[in-house]
C-alpha cells in the first residue's frame, strides 16, 4: 500500500510539473506574464483578493536581485492559482502558489522539463513551484529567499 502511494505521488508530481512548466512557457509566449504589473508587494498581494479563495504570500526580493514584476491568475490542478513573476537578469521566474491538501510540509526536489527547471515545495498547507530557465544553483537561491521571507505569512 505504501509503495503504491509513492508511485501515485511521483506520477502526480510529474503531472503537476508538466502543468506548471506549460503555464510558464505560455506566460512567455503570449506576453502575458502579469495581470497586475507592479514591483510593489503591497499592490500585488491585495490584487488577488476576491479572485482566489486564499491569499498568496508575496515577498519583495529586489534587494537580493530578484525583483517582483507582478502577478497573474493561472490554472493548475483544476483550480485557479496565483502566479507571481520575478526577474533574475533577463531570466523570468514564475512562482506558482496554491493551497495544499497535504498535512505535512515537503522539501524541494528539482524537476527538469523542456529546458526549464522547476523546484516544488509545500509549507503551511501551501504548494509552491518555482519555474525558470535559471540554472539550478540560482533557482535554489531564489527558493531559499522566498522560504525565508514567507515564514509566518
Amino acid at each position: 500500500p505504501l509503495e503504491s502511494f509513492s508511485i501515485f505521488r511521483v506520477a502526480h508530481n510529474d503531472q503537476i510539473a508538466q502543468e506548471v512548466v506549460s503555464a510558464h512557457i505560455r506566460s512567455l509566449m503570449a506576453s502575458h506574464l502579469t495581470d497586475v504589473l507592479s514591483s510593489d508587494q503591497h499592490t500585488v498581494k491585495p490584487w488577488f483578493a476576491g479572485k482566489l479563495d486564499f491569499s498568496p504570500p508575496v515577498v519583495d526580493l529586489k534587494d537580493q536581485e530578484f525583483p517582483l514584476v507582478g502577478g497573474r491568475l493561472d490554472y493548475v490542478e483544476n483550480r485557479p492559482i496565483a502566479a507571481l513573476a520575478y526577474l533574475s537578469g533577463q531570466h523570468v521566474i514564475n512562482l506558482f502558489v496554491w493551497p495544499s491538501m497535504a498535512s505535512a510540509d515537503a522539501g524541494e526536489s528539482f524537476v527538469g522539463r523542456q529546458g526549464y527547471n522547476a523546484l516544488p515545495w509545500t509549507r503551511d498547507h501551501t504548494n509552491f513551484w518555482a519555474v525558470s530557465d535559471l540554472n539550478a544553483t540560482e533557482l535554489r537561491r531564489f527558493v531559499q529567499l522566498v522560504q525565508d521571507r514567507s515564514r509566518g505569512g
